[in-house]
């Protein structure tokens, strides 16, 4: 029962929000997420870290198609539960310096995408995974559809098109492993035992993988990306990088690699590839960056390339690389687009040539600002370091020629992003940074919560690596065991 109130908790505070007027609806947003982040908390005090599935719920749905809601909660679930329960109040509470009109529907859907998060991360059943994708995305395109930049619309019908068309692949790989399933049932477990042979694998392989890869984004599925973030108010470019990219990570994880692991094993040369390019495609075009924003949101490429990359290896050191990266650069990615929301809600502007020298007028947002930035180039100590570091070791026991490659991700994103830096908050102060005010009150909760969690998490991952081990290493043993049978 506690797994149904973390999935609906949500649920019923963008219910009760939507019907809450003036700056209220803030508060109770984010009253709903901090309980939601209180349930998790509990839920982890409880939590085994084994490879069972825990807090199962599975009730009968549509019974005359075999679906069920059945949820649960695994090591590599428990991971995303984290991210999601940890970043919504802070997203939400970055939020509170911005007036949005009509911001009860603003915060209502908010909430509600926090719920088919949730659901997309613990649904053991194929068409409940389904309906929390779409669930998770409806939300968020309305979010940037009526609150986002002047382009926002032909932005938005873009990416909307993109999400759907990768869904509707998705939907089809799913109809038809329901279709093969003795037991006429959408359950993962059922699908996980098809036989199916190395041709449907393969096409399954690619309907599940352009889903996901569009999500990620994974090179070439990524030029809906730096529009809509640069489009999409602050908190919606948050919930984009922070935690919604992370539903195609865990797609893959759950999803694709136990179903079709021989379509994964004939196709992996090439998804390794594409991953690799994209790492080396977003850091030069990142290198060309003139807007503070889009250069994060290349950034966000290249680190989910590694990421991709790291879950192909098919080892224990790439998942688990990927499990603490998730984590890490959905906290890094949140903060760096706070600073920038900070810097531009003040200014007016997000263009890295008319900024310089904020460190000498905000020198603790320019101290906040550095210690995200040094997590999200990895310097050891930071928690950047410790999933870049496993992901780049499996990358290179795979191969070494796509390591080295894979390697650059550290000195391309250390070069721009400290120049970047330099730029924005070094040197000297001009007549529009002159007057720039450090920050203050909620941002410096945000901020200073995020710093910390960088810190902590690089100094001491030993936790996050413990939850999620035994349930790697299971999931990669049924990899390697149907890829033995089938072989």
């Amino acid at each position: 029962m506690e797994l149904l109130l973390l999935i609906f908790l949500p649920l019923a505070g963008a219910i009760i929000t939507s019907f809450i007027k003036g700056g209220a609806a803030k508060i109770s947003a984010l009253g709903f997420a901090l309980a939601s982040l209180c349930v998790t908390i509990g839920l982890l005090t409880q939590f085994t870290p084994d490879a069972t599935t825990q807090f199962a719920v599975n009730y009968p749905w549509i019974q005359q198609l075999g679906i069920n809601f059945h949820v649960g909660i695994d090591g590599i679930s428990m991971i995303t539960v984290i991210l999601t329960n940890v970043l919504m109040p802070l997203i939400i509470l970055s939020s509170f310096k911005h007036e949005y009109k009509n911001a009860n529907a603003f915060y209502a859907l908010m909430l509600f995408m926090q719920s088919g998060l949730l659901l997309v991360f613990t649904a053991l059943d194929g068409f409940l995974f389904y309906i929390g994708w779409e669930a998770a995305l409806i939300p968020i395109y309305f979010i940037c559809a009526m609150w986002g930049g002047k382009d926002r619309i032909k932005v938005n019908m873009k990416f909307f098109v993109y999400t759907i068309a990768g869904s509707l692949f998705m939907l089809l790989g799913i109809i038809y492993l329901y279709l093969q399933n003795p037991a006429n049932n959408f359950d993962i477990n059922a699908f996980y035992a098809l036989n199916l042979d190395s041709y449907q694998q393969g096409w399954i392989f690619w309907a599940f993988f352009i889903a996901f890869a569009i999500k990620m984004p994974i090179f070439p599925f990524h030029t809906w990306q730096p529009d809509t973030y640069t489009e999409a108010p602050a908190p919606g470019t948050m919930l984009l990088s922070g935690i919604m990219l992370k539903m195609g990570i865990y797609g893959v994880i759950r999803w694709l690699l136990p179903i079709v692991p021989q379509g994964v094993n004939d196709w992996v040369c090439v998804a390794m590839i594409l991953s690799v390019i994209g790492i080396v495609y977003a850091s030069l075009i990142g290198f060309t960056q003139k807007d503070a924003k889009r250069l994060i949101a290349y950034s966000s490429i290249a680190h989910v390339g590694l990421i991709a990359a790291g879950i192909f290896t098919l080892n224990t050191q790439g998942m688990q690389g990927v499990m603490v990266q998730m984590l890490s650069h959905g906290i890094n990615v949140v903060g760096l687009f706070f600073v920038l929301d900070i810097i531009s809600s003040r200014l007016k502007t997000n263009k890295i040539d008319e900024l310089g020298g904020l460190a000498k007028v905000a020198p603790q947002l320019a101290i906040s600002f550095l210690i995200i930035l040094l997590g999200t180039v990895a310097l050891p100590g930071t928690n950047g370091f410790v999933g870049e570091f496993l992901l780049l070791y499996s990358v290179y026991s795979y191969n070494v020629w796509l390591g080295a490659i894979a390697g650059l991700t550290i000195i391309f994103g250390a070069v721009y992003m400290l120049r970047m830096y330099q730029k924005v908050m070094l040197g000297q102060t001009n007549e529009l940074t002159i007057t720039f005010a450090d920050i203050k009150g909620t941002e410096k909760i945000v901020l200073y919560t995020i710093c910390a969690l960088v810190i902590v998490m690089g100094v001491y991952p030993k936790p996050i690596l413990h939850i999620s081990e035994a349930a790697v290493q299971q999931l990669l043993e049924q990899v390697n065991q149907k890829l033995t049978g089938v072989n």
